[in-house]
């Protein structure tokens, strides 16, 4: 997928895809027109031109640190930039764009030091046959490691540009720079461009290999495409339609593919009559051991094979806990002891103590666009469309499956809507590869939303346990804190960001009956909810305000980052101005939190009215180094803080006998319009520290904010997500400590 803009790049793409998808001597699988171009073609048209390999910098011996050029930390990423002939600069990721705004940074990164602006960059993501393995596109990753990378090659280029020039006119290279593509000898007027430097033979054989050591990347200050809004170069397409999802592929002669699936987690088919099969027209059944799915010419044929099939199925089901009864399940069943408190007797001791459980419910991922894979086999090849962010994971998953050769299998991932961590697997591409494999035919299977809801990945279940002493000048003296999950995904932010003398985590994997995965921001979104809810518990127990108990409980210097986001909101939402008012049935509160490098807080203000919990008011305040996209990073703050309401108020998974039983929109309830309330989004941008990734931090203080508002409301903690409070709860009145 390209970034967007008709240039030569994409009219080049659309011009092979149809003559491949007429010539039979072709390697092209029925590729669309957008995703068509071969790795034969494109080697053809990248062979017109300079390739720029930027080799994983550890293997180089070389560590930069961004923005100078100067050693630290190691970046285990590769990128690849290709200058053409007739200028045209095309960068190649393995990063996927799941609306997290990898391609607009990434265009914007390489654009910064190639001395262009961003509509002259040609960006191809996430196809395995034409761009290098840059990792799964997770862990607000892209931004720390990937960005460095495509800069330190975009710089290699134009370090190249201006020692090619340098040459031809016999000056330094000091008096050359580059400005708007064109290298410039000021005092000359003499200018070449990127063009002349890929024309030249001795250049293109000089440049099959890695880039030079020493490339120094452009300083903050001086940057013109970083640092700015740009917007999504393919904005225009979304917004039109013309962008197609995986979902949209198409391909000449196409089957559609539907799978029987199990009633229940665990249950395993022992029984089935595939005469029911052959009562639906073109209707094909494909079965290879536990594998069972239909294919047909239409959506909706496949649909009647399947529901003519499941009556004649026969399983046995497995016994499963329900949701009602998930967390004595979760400490019944852990991978390991759950380690005693080794500040017992400190607590014991202490002038006050308190200790607490708190209890985070499975929620979904809840992604705009279901799973959806379009498979086509050519030979003994295939190439597979699909919603991934882990394109060389899912390349791997499928060959396995396939028993194929890494090599022979092709995946491709056009922009999709969404993956927020429930999307590093593969399975709907291998349910297609089966079955266009079987089919003889392309085939696309497209999830339905009750099967998304049912079988992809949830964000685990977690019970957490923290205890704590206070001295008798309200100074936490000992910290206990315990994450038992349904998942190995429970030790993000499991450690607290407070002085508070002597401190044990532990993170604790339990079995979990329902199949999970990372979520945006895995367990911190769980372990800042309850640390966060657990230090306003404290504060009431030492009398002092919450925000004035958090700030004595980090040290000015070595905590000034997460001071200034905490007294940042709290000066921006007027938090003792609002703590202060006495307002029935009215709270306010706040929470503060880091991972991934970045900072955050937030403060909320909720009215609870006969037990039901309004969110009237945020202010968030986000900190992860420089900025490289205000307009974006300001989308993702917001997207995070929306996305916090959903789990905190009324999210969760209920299921029982291993069936889920609110497996739709409207049982599931994630926030409506309603629900959004009104908002201060700050950024605090720090050009003196690295750039760190932004499309999870900002997720995890809404729900402890609002849990410690209702607090302040009712008097009564909080003590699990979603929150519940009971109809006839009377409040209390605003103030309480």
């Amino acid at each position: 997928m390209t970034n967007g803009k008709p240039g030569a790049f994409d009219k080049l793409q659309a011009a092979l895809s149809d003559a491949e998808q007429r010539d039979p001597e072709s390697e092209a699988i029925y590729a669309p027109a957008e995703q068509g171009m071969t790795r034969r073609t494109f080697l053809k048209y990248v062979g017109a031109g300079l390739l720029i390999t930027v080799m994983p910098l550890e293997v180089l011996g070389q560590t930069f640190r961004r923005g100078r050029g100067e050693k630290g930390p190691g970046v285990s990423v590769a990128a690849r930039i290709h200058i053409g002939k007739d200028g045209t600069i095309t960068v190649m990721t393995g990063k996927v764009e799941g609306g997290q705004g990898a391609r607009t940074e990434l265009t914007q990164a390489a654009a910064e030091e190639l001395g262009l602006p961003p509509d002259r960059v040609q960006l191809v993501m996430a196809d395995t046959d034409l761009v290098p393995d840059d990792g799964i596109t997770a862990g607000s990753g892209s931004t720390p490691r990937t960005v460095p990378a495509v800069r330190h090659g975009a710089a290699a280029a134009r370090a190249l540009l201006i020692a090619f020039a340098a040459k031809q006119w016999a000056v330094d290279a000091g008096a050359v720079e580059v400005r708007d593509g064109k290298a410039v000898h000021a005092a000359t007027r003499r200018e070449l461009t990127y063009a002349d430097l890929a024309a030249d033979a001795d250049q293109a054989k000089a440049l099959q290999q890695p880039a030079p050591e020493g490339v120094v990347l452009t300083p903050v200050k001086e940057w013109k495409a970083l640092g700015q809004s740009v917007a999504r170069p393919n904005a225009r397409d979304i917004v039109t339609g013309a962008h197609r999802y995986p979902s949209d592929m198409t391909a000449p002669g196409m089957l559609y593919g539907r799978m029987l699936r199990a009633p229940s987690y665990g249950a395993k088919l022992t029984n089935l009559d595939p005469a029911a099969v052959q009562a639906i027209p073109g209707a094909v059944l494909v079965r290879e051991d536990s594998f069972v799915g239909v294919v047909a010419p239409t959506t909706f044929a496949a649909e009647r094979a399947v529901a003519a099939l499941a009556p004649t199925a026969a399983w046995e089901t497995a016994d499963q806990p329900g949701s009602k009864t998930i967390f004595d399940y979760l400490r019944q069943h852990t991978h390991e002891a759950v380690q005693p408190n080794p500040y017992a007797a400190d607590v014991g001791a202490a002038a006050k103590s308190l200790k607490q459980t708190y209890t985070v419910a499975y929620v979904q991922h809840a992604p705009l666009e279901p799973r959806s894979a379009l498979a086509a086999w050519d030979g003994g090849k295939v190439t597979v469309w699909l919603t991934t962010q882990n394109p060389f994971g899912c390349r791997n998953e499928i060959s396995r499956a396939l028993g194929l050769n890494a090599t022979d299998v092709r995946v491709i991932v056009p922009d999709f809507g969404g993956g927020f961590g429930g999307r590093h697997t593969g399975e709907e591409g291998v349910e297609a590869a089966r079955l266009a494999r079987a089919a003889g035919k392309p085939v696309l299977v497209r999830w339905t939303r009750r099967e998304e809801f049912t079988w992809a990945c949830f964000r685990p279940a977690g019970v957490i346990d923290i205890e704590a002493g206070l001295d008798a000048a309200g100074t936490i003296t000992s910290w206990y804190h315990v994450n038992i999950s349904g998942g190995n995904f429970g030790g993000s932010a499991v450690g607290t960001p407070y002085r508070v003398g002597k401190a044990k985590s532990q993170a604790v994997q339990a079995d979990s009956p329902l199949r999970t995965s990372s979520y945006r921001a895995l367990a911190a979104t769980a372990n800042n909810f309850a640390r966060e809810a657990f230090m306003d518990e404290l504060a009431a127990a030492a009398g002092r305000d919450p925000l004035e108990f958090r700030l004595a409980h980090l040290d000015k210097a070595d905590d000034a980052r997460l001071r200034a986001v905490l007294e940042t909101a709290a000066k921006r939402f007027d938090w003792a101005g609002r703590r202060g008012k006495r307002e029935p049935g009215v709270g306010v509160g706040l929470a503060c939190g880091t991972e991934k490098g970045s900072c955050v807080a937030a403060c909320a203000e909720v009215a609870v009215e006969q037990g039901e919990i309004v969110v009237r008011r945020a202010c968030e305040v986000f900190e992860c180094g420089a900025v490289l996209n205000p307009g974006n990073l300001t989308a993702q703050v917001h997207g995070c803080l929306l996305m916090g309401i959903g789990p905190a108020l009324r999210e969760e998974m209920q299921f029982e006998k291993g069936a889920v039983l609110n497996a739709s929109f409207s049982k599931y309830l994630v926030p409506r319009f309603r629900d959004v309330p009104e908002l201060d989004i700050h950024l605090l941008d720090r050009p003196d520290l690295p750039s760190a990734g932004a499309g999870e931090t900002p997720i995890i203080v809404i729900a402890p904010a609002i849990a410690n508002a209702v607090f302040h409301a009712t008097g009564r903690p909080i003590h699990q997500m979603p929150m519940r409070l009971a109809k006839d709860e009377k409040t209390a009145e605003a103030g309480h400590s």
